[in-house]
């Protein structure tokens, strides 16, 4: 496996020993599949963050974990090193520890394996549940900040919160489905991914607090628990469309957009208006076509700078206080995709 790295970048990288990464890169037996796997990538995420392993000054290492689809994980991924090469003079490098979908221990024993490894700080996106905030608050003891990304863990001692203020989020969805609907009848399908991330639940009460105080008479139909993915988006919606005639529209907090406009297609029904979040690869797709009316996103980039700074920050390599303060939302439609788009995205 030609490889231009010494073996303790790779080890670090992939969080095993120099012994380990010798034997895999040597193919010498008597290493599991999955850390082989580790060392592969490891050196995978060596050769696109090369630029950045380059450039001189201080290093750091941050670990991101993620329980989201693949979808986001890859934007955010796509994000974080694009931004990686114009933080110097620091030298920043990251590990990533992504899943789709888990138990909350699985997501404990990442950050307790983080913890004990040692890293120079975590970019967290979890669901906000005790066990979650009780490992993210044993990392910040050790001297590891953390900062939650996207969806806050509020108890977890996080030295910042890096995203939109969801609430507004959920408004600014209920106003733009609203104006398409007017006064026409129909009711809204409402899709999260799960009910224990705390901006997804936050995006929801502000939709609802939005539309019910200028709509108090429309109908809202709510699923969760599909994780965001698409098969068991798409079940959940083709029941949820079966039992209600009257879903005309919808709000998508929690992603499996290609799920639920096959859902409607499959039925026959109509979707006036959509509003979903994100510019993943799906949502841009989706978005040229034509079939999601508007998508609510941020600039990921900015948002990875920005947690970057405050790890920075939280080590002193950055003057200034910490602060959180909500990413801008930007209302995308057809006729505004933004043009700096990872390339993986357009």
């Amino acid at each position: 496996m030609p490889h231009p790295y010494p073996l303790h970048e790779i080890a670090v990288q992939a969080g095993v020993s120099e012994a380990t990464v010798d034997r895999v890169l040597n193919a010498r037996g008597g290493v599991r599949a999955s850390t082989q796997r580790q060392v592969k990538q490891a050196i995978a995420d060596l050769d696109r963050q090369r630029d950045q392993v380059r450039l001189g000054g201080r290093r750091f290492l941050v670990d991101v974990v993620m329980q989201t689809p693949a979808r986001f994980s890859s934007a955010v991924r796509a994000a974080l090193e694009s931004e990686l090469p114009w933080l110097r003079p620091a030298v920043i490098r990251a590990r990533f520890h992504f899943r789709e979908t888990g138990s909350a221990a699985g997501l404990v024993a990442v950050l307790d394996d983080i913890r004990r490894r040692g890293s120079q700080g975590v970019l967290l996106k979890a669901p906000d549940v005790p066990e979650v905030a009780a490992a993210a608050q044993a990392l910040v003891r050790a001297g590891i900040p953390v900062v939650t990304l996207v969806t806050d863990v509020a108890a977890s001692g996080r030295v910042a919160y890096v995203g939109i203020d969801n609430r507004a989020a959920g408004a600014t969805a209920a106003y733009l489905i609203g104006q398409w609907l007017g006064t026409e009848q129909g009711d809204v399908l409402v899709t999260l991914s799960s009910g224990s991330f705390r901006g997804e639940e936050e995006r929801e009460m502000g939709f609802r607090a939005a539309l019910r105080a200028a709509r108090p008479l429309r109908g809202l139909v709510e699923i969760t628990e599909s994780s965001g993915l698409d098969e068991p988006v798409g079940a959940l919606v083709r029941a949820a469309l079966a039992e209600h005639p009257g879903v005309r529209a919808v709000y998508s907090i929690g992603g499996g957009n290609v799920a639920t406009l096959e859902a409607f297609a499959a039925l026959g029904r109509e979707c006036a208006a959509y509003v979903a979040h994100d510019l993943d690869g799906d949502n841009a797709r989706l978005l040229r076509a034509g079939r999601l009316s508007a998508v609510l996103h941020h600039d990921l980039g900015a948002d990875m700078r920005r947690a970057c700074q405050v790890i920075l920050q939280a080590h002193r390599a950055l003057p200034g206080a910490i602060h959180t303060w909500p990413a801008s939302i930007q209302v995308i439609t057809p006729h505004n995709i933004p043009s700096t788009l990872p390339p993986a995205l357009r």
